[in-house]
C-alpha cells in the first residue's frame, strides 16, 4: 500500500524559510515522478515542483528561484525547501507520486498522480 506522509509545515514571517518533507513507502517502481502541489481545495491544486526518478526537476514560475525540490533515496523522502516566502504562499501543501512515469516538464495534471499525502499547512505572515 502506497503511503505519503508530509511534515514540516507551520507559520513563518514573510521572507523566512521552511522545509517540507514527504516520506514515501509501499512502492518499488524504478521510474516515477514525485511532485509538490498546493491549494486550499481538493479540486483546485497548483502543481509547483516535480522531480523524476533520475533527479530532473521542474518548477512553476510562481516558485522558481525560491523553492527547491529534492529527494533522498536512502530514506525514501521528498523535500521542498522554501525560501523568501510570501504571504501568497500560504495554503496547504501536498506531495504526490505518479508511478511508472516520467514527469511532464512544466505541467502538473492532478489526474495522473495516483497517490497523495494528507497535506501540511503553511502560513506566511506579513
Amino acid at each position: 500500500q502506497v503511503q505519503l506522509v508530509e511534515s514540516g509545515g507551520g507559520s513563518v514571517q514573510a521572507g523566512g524559510s521552511l522545509r517540507l518533507s514527504c516520506v514515501a513507502s509501499g512502492y518499488k517502481d524504478s521510474n516515477y515522478c514525485m511532485a509538490w502541489f498546493r491549494g486550499d481545495s481538493p479540486k483546485v491544486r497548483e502543481g509547483i515542483a516535480s522531480i523524476d526518478s533520475d533527479g530532473s526537476t521542474s518548477y512553476a514560475e510562481s516558485v522558481k528561484g525560491r523553492f527547491t525540490i529534492s529527494k533522498d533515496n536512502s530514506n525514501n523522502t521528498l523535500y521542498l525547501e522554501m525560501n523568501s516566502l510570501k504571504p501568497e504562499d500560504s495554503t496547504v501543501y501536498y506531495c504526490a507520486v505518479d508511478l511508472g512515469a516520467y514527469c511532464r516538464s512544466g505541467y502538473w495534471p492532478t489526474t495522473v498522480y495516483g497517490y497523495w499525502g494528507q497535506g501540511t499547512q503553511v502560513n506566511v505572515t506579513s
